[in-house]
């Protein structure tokens, strides 16, 4: 029972920050989500709240990896639609409410223990998707470079869609992610008309 109280204080702080940010994110608010005993706050955490934020970025940061990993052995292509359709259910479920929860710390804190534990789940992404794009077609370098490329303009445009209350943003950087890496890819053989369709015009 100890051990699923916490699990739900973790995830449910994780959906917190994603809707409401950091400051948003309070033990008080945390046990009305969950319906955890009020007494459990200091027992499963007793350094306090930043103990609970970095867990429950933690805990993001390994949801997300674990969804990724069951892409492996896919294309690069379908990698990176796998990555944007993630977060474009984020969004179009949340009504535009929520957005990425470790983005959320990164911005507001002034913790450097939450700061570098937020930069830690960064690069474990970035390391994943790199190695998932190696995987599924693209040279080393092209592989590192657009694995940061992917999160950083996946981050901005979740902020613009939010501000916007809009697809239209999101989607427009999809469409350019989609075609960059269909045309780092250029060098394998399509398996289909759709992936000439992404590619960007030649010259």
């Amino acid at each position: 029972m100890g051990s699923e109280s916490r699990t739900r204080m973790i995830e449910g702080a994780a959906r917190l920050l994603a809707e409401r940010g950091l400051q948003g994110t309070s033990f008080s608010e945390v046990l009305e989500l969950t319906g955890a005993p009020r007494g459990s706050i200091y027992h499963h955490f007793p350094d306090g709240k930043d103990q609970l934020i970095g867990e429950a970025i933690d805990f993001a940061g390994a949801r997300s990896i674990m969804l990724l990993d069951r892409r492996a052995g896919s294309s690069a292509t379908e990698v990176t639609e796998f990555f944007l359709h993630l977060w474009r259910e984020v969004l179009v479920r949340s009504n535009f409410r929520a957005g990425c929860s470790v983005l959320a710390v990164t911005v507001a804190t002034d913790s450097p223990l939450l700061l570098e534990r937020a930069a830690n789940v960064f690069r474990a992404w970035r390391v994943s998707l790199a190695q998932h794009f190696r995987a599924g077609g693209l040279t080393d370098s092209d592989a590192d470079r657009f694995a940061a490329t992917l999160i950083a303009s996946a981050e901005g445009a979740i902020v613009l869609s939010r501000a916007e209350q809009s697809m239209e943003p999101f989607d427009l950087v999809a469409e350019q992610l989609l075609s960059q890496v269909s045309s780092l890819q250029k060098g394998d053989p399509p398996d289909s008309g759709e992936e000439d369709a992404l590619a960007p015009p030649s010259s």
